[in-house]
């Protein structure tokens, strides 16, 4: 039997999202070989290498070459896949030019860089996910606008909100990341150090300053000139990880919310298409949603991992580099899948207003109670007004009766409309106008 690997059997909150195929191991092949070509490239561009050494590099750069199975199997020797892959590109380049492979680089230039590539291939989905994410989301505020339901804090009804306000403070978590992706995006640089970050093969090869080399590798690749090399100076990767984390985080909201009002004695929002059961026909599981919350609470770890590896001792490390390998691969996928997901998720939801409207009034009335504090104090006092308010909490639940009801039977407040006092949707305070204020962020 074949045995595949990387197939995200046991991650569908990653498998067949764009980020799958941005960061298979063919994906990583295939950013070692971009990395190993556009080195030569750059010589050439410096004059340090013959025109016909990039073009032969360039078309033995092919993954389809080169045996992924067996790259990994040879990288245990050296601690790294790198080493093997130039070993085999350079046989695959042949004579007169492949002594022109890797040259001046060391292992870490390579998979670093390579890294990056990855990185922005992977961001580039993401970021039309998560404005896909957006305009569904500014759509979701704009129509509910007005729309009242309750507010929670602590898993308690508090005062009335309106759901185009809470849609609108997803779109404005979501807009958080995206300018966190994109701003990692253009920030990620490639990595030209050499044995230990002095680039001192270059200038024996005839480099005439310090920076021309990394200047142009960075042209090749499309990708940040660095100020330094960045062998131990871990600032990209973790900035990387933040922004990552950061996003996975923001979805996670979105998806923790989907997860609470969709709760069938809640039922105030439904995904468009809920996910089945295999053991009860009848449920319609807000699977988006869940695998929102789920990615959240792996990618805090993943990040911390990352951070970790700032700890980068010497010139070159050992172990902190290689620490990072796996878990930024990991992040990448989380935020990937959870980029589409959020998408999908926020394109399908319903809204359901008659049950927000409902459950309002599952407090007879108390929702509004700050309300009434606020109107009864200098009528009463603050210390009598609070009172009252407190004794008839207590009735509305041993007499089942509605807060306006009973105040109706207090001396002094015929004059008052109470009926509009007590009614949920006349107390949302600013909310249409911060949900406007929200959506002229762009």
């Amino acid at each position: 039997m074949t045995v595949e690997s990387d197939t995200g059997l046991l991650a569908p909150g990653w498998a067949g999202s764009p980020a799958a195929d941005a960061t298979s191991d063919t994906a990583f092949l295939r950013a070692l070989l971009d990395a190993e070509a556009a080195l030569t490239r750059a010589q050439v561009a410096l004059g340090l290498a013959p025109a016909e050494a990039a073009d032969a590099v360039t078309g033995a750069a092919d993954p389809a070459r080169f045996d992924i199975r067996s790259l990994a199997g040879r990288a245990r020797a050296g601690g790294n896949p790198v080493i093997p892959l130039v070993a085999d590109l350079t046989a695959a380049v042949g004579e007169p030019y492949g002594s022109y492979v890797h040259r001046g680089a060391t292992s870490q230039d390579i998979l670093d860089t390579a890294a990056m590539l990855v990185a922005v291939r992977t961001l580039e989905p993401v970021l039309a996910d998560l404005a896909r994410t957006e305009r569904a989301l500014a759509r979701l505020a704009a129509a509910h606008r007005d729309t009242p339901m309750p507010g929670r804090t602590l898993t308690q009804h508090a005062v009335p909100t309106t759901f185009g306000l809470k849609a609108a403070g997803w779109r404005s978590l979501v807009l958080d990341a995206r300018d966190r992706i994109a701003h990692a995006r253009r920030t990620l640089p490639v990595q030209l150090g050499g044995a230990a970050g002095t680039l001192a093969a270059f200038q024996a090869y005839g480099a005439q300053d310090a920076t021309a080399p990394t200047e142009a590798y960075a042209r090749e690749l499309g990708l940040a000139t660095p100020p330094l090399p960045w062998h131990t100076l871990r600032t990209p990767v973790a900035d990387l990880a933040g922004a990552l984390a950061f996003t996975v985080g923001a979805l996670g909201k979105v998806g923790e919310d989907v997860l609470t009002l969709s709760r069938t004695e809640i039922g105030e929002v439904a995904e468009g298409s809920g996910g089945g059961s295999s053991a009860m026909p009848h449920k319609a599981n807000p699977v988006r949603a869940t695998l929102l919350a789920a990615a959240a609470r792996r990618a805090p770890q993943l990040a911390a991992t990352l951070y970790g590896s700032l700890a980068a001792g010497d010139e070159r490390p050992a172990g902190a580099w290689h620490a990072e390998w796996e878990p930024l691969r990991d992040l990448l996928r989380l935020t990937g899948g959870a980029a589409r997901d959020a998408a999908e998720l926020a394109e399908g939801l319903r809204v359901n207003a008659e049950a927000m409207r409902r459950n309002l009034d599952l407090t007879r009335g108390l929702i509004v109670s700050e309300r009434l504090s606020a109107v009864l104090a200098p009528r009463l006092g603050r210390a009598r007004a609070k009172e009252l308010l407190g004794e008839l909490a207590r009735r509305t639940h041993t007499e089942s009766r509605t807060l306006d009801e009973l105040l109706a039977e207090v001396p002094g407040l015929t004059d008052l409309d109470l009926t509009e006092l007590t009614d949920p949707a006349q107390y949302t305070g600013f909310a249409g106008a911060l949900t406007d204020r929200a959506l002229e962020r762009r």
